[in-house]
């Protein structure tokens, strides 16, 4: 890949995970992103498939159409094939002729039988526990060619780089996420505490100590007992709102 084609792809990369809704998207939006790369260099249609590897287990995780789905899952069904193999090898694995290469005959027969004839794997790092693999696919052989190879392991290298960051702003979104619920339990608790204290005339440790006691003895968690109390008062649900 020529630098101005991979600053190219990296931007456009980087746009996917702006644009994206979740990790789950990213990996789609990558898999078509690859598998246009690939063809425009190719000048034939190829597709692509998203293998995921986490904890010794390999699955499926997204793909340039559900073509490249169904073919990817082959794999992942027989346990064993080029996408596979470069996961566990952590490197590239090609498949140039489904008729002629012996390693994995009954993948292959079932490729053919989907007018599949040429794959290719190219492995991804994530982290320490996790891996992941683009599975290209073409209908002809001679297509991933030594070029063709060359540029699908630079495209690999940024499209890793692009995943990793996917995966860390997408753990970051959760933790905010979790933040803010928690954020908005405590609004709950302390509207709960205050409600306490005007039917007891107590002070707010005083009110948190009976709704800490009301928890404990209907083993409830104590959010669940505020919003109890709130809705005793309101006849409804109460919704609490916290903007970060």
């Amino acid at each position: 890949m020529s630098k101005y084609a991979g600053n190219d792809a990296a931007v456009q990369l980087q746009d996917l995970i702006v644009g994206a809704d979740s990790v789950e998207d990213f990996l789609d939006r990558l898999a078509e992103f690859a598998a246009s790369t690939l063809s425009h260099s190719a000048g034939t249609a190829v597709e692509c498939g998203v293998t995921l590897r986490r904890r010794k287990k390999n699955m499926t995780v997204a793909g340039s159409s559900g073509n490249a789905v169904m073919l990817d899952r082959i794999e992942q069904s027989l346990g064993d094939g080029p996408c596979i193999e470069a996961l566990r090898t952590k490197g590239i694995v090609l498949l140039a002729d489904v008729d002629t290469d012996p390693r994995w005959p009954e993948y292959q027969q079932q490729l053919a039988a989907h007018g599949c004839r040429s794959t290719l794997g190219v492995p991804l790092e994530i982290d320490a526990d996790s891996s992941a693999a683009l599975n290209f696919f073409a209908d002809s052989t001679g297509i991933f060619t030594a070029d063709i190879v060359a540029e699908a392991s630079g495209f690999a290298d940024l499209a890793g780089q692009a995943l990793r960051l996917a995966v860390r702003i997408g753990t970051a979104q959760t933790r905010a996420e979790d933040l803010q619920a928690a954020m908005e339990h405590r609004t709950s608790i302390d509207l709960a505490c205050g409600v306490v204290m005007a039917q007891n005339r107590c002070s707010q440790e005083e009110a948190m100590a009976i709704l800490t006691r009301v928890s404990s003895n209907r083993n409830q968690k104590l959010r669940d007992v505020a919003a109890d109390v709130l809705k005793n008062v309101t006849g409804e649900e109460i919704h609490t709102h916290f903007d970060g």
